[in-house]
């Protein structure tokens, strides 16, 4: 049985400016994955940098609420709601609340950092 509490596990400055915690991935975890797992907070004001990845993405909003940018669309989300982000995609979320934004990140196949690029920052 494999069971981690997020709040034991040190946040990192990912490379979009959210502050993450890698929950499982097949790197890293004895796991049969072939995708990977992460938390996200985003502050108020504040948005994650403009990039895209080479997997397909899925947030999964826990608390706070703000905008989505997928490509050329954006979004209010909330918490509780699931937003898809096609492979290649541009994407970013904004924090327009007064509260943290924390989401889930499951990207399939797993996470890669040199899949990722970063658009500015």
């Amino acid at each position: 049985m494999k069971i981690k509490d997020v709040a034991e596990i040190p946040p990192i400055t990912a490379g979009d400016d959210s502050e993450l915690r890698e929950l499982l991935h097949p790197d890293r975890d004895d796991v049969e994955l072939g995708c990977s797992l992460a938390c996200a907070v985003v502050k108020p004001g504040r948005s994650t940098l403009p990039h895209r990845l080479a997997s397909s993405e899925i947030y999964y909003l826990i608390f706070g609420s703000g905008v989505m940018h997928i490509g050329d669309e954006e979004a209010p989300v909330h918490a509780g709601h699931c937003v898809y982000i096609p492979k290649g995609e541009t994407q970013w979320i904004e924090n327009t609340g007064r509260i943290d934004v924390a989401f889930l990140c499951l990207v399939d196949p797993a996470w890669r950092q040199e899949d990722e690029e970063i658009l500015s920052d």
